[in-house]
């Protein structure tokens, strides 16, 4: 029985999620500002099927396609937004699935931690693929379930803040994400992440 977990839809990609994104993607890459569409399913190797239905139904370019122990993962994107709709309406048919029906993130764990000590920054930096965290600033840390989420989180927190993208993990069984900057503006890019989670819920 295919479990569609997550089809989550962004308007217009941010250069440092993007960019992050970048690091480790293997198909076609995104542009900033292109819409993108993520899928996020098990058991995982249905996301293969899946992908064939989306490359077929709509004028889409897929970046990243991940089958791992348990979920699979499908990321497209393209510049009109109504192609990405178009696919992703193409998913949930394929499905017999409505959006509505699909459950909501749920926040694991949210925490900001202020003025970083150096061994801390250190710490974190040993394992990141994106900016370094210095002493002295604050970082907000979130987990999330479905991991898909983790994205929607970090594009809208870069959107409302002025933040740094430490690390951003969308695959797994759950979804984490380090952002880094004054206090204030990381309060601000948790409220806009966590208030994008939210929002889907409410659907």
């Amino acid at each position: 029985m295919t479990d569609l977990r997550a089809c989550i839809f962004i308007d217009q990609l941010q250069p440092q999620t993007l960019a992050y994104m970048s690091t480790w993607m293997r198909g076609t890459l995104p542009r900033a500002k292109m819409a993108a569409q993520i899928v996020e399913m098990a058991p995982g190797l249905d996301i293969e099927a899946l992908t064939d239905v989306v490359l077929k139904s709509a004028d889409v370019r897929a970046g990243v396609l991940v089958v791992e122990r348990q979920f699979g993962t499908l990321q497209f994107h393209a510049y009109s937004a109504a192609e990405v709709h178009a696919a992703a309406d193409a998913v949930l048919r394929s499905l017999d699935k409505r959006q509505e029906e699909l459950a909501a993130p749920a926040i694991q764990a949210s925490r900001i931690v202020t003025r970083i000590d150096d061994q801390h920054a250190y710490l974190m930096n040993r394992n990141k693929m994106g900016s370094m965290v210095l002493g002295g600033e604050s970082v907000y840390l979130l987990e999330c379930q479905p991991a898909a989420f983790a994205i929607l989180a970090c594009n809208e927190a870069e959107k409302a803040a002025c933040i740094k993208v430490v690390d951003l993990r969308m695959i797994g069984a759950s979804g984490r994400l380090y952002l880094a900057g004054t206090q204030a503006d990381v309060r601000n890019a948790r409220d806009a992440a966590e208030t994008a989670l939210r929002a889907v819920g409410a659907v």
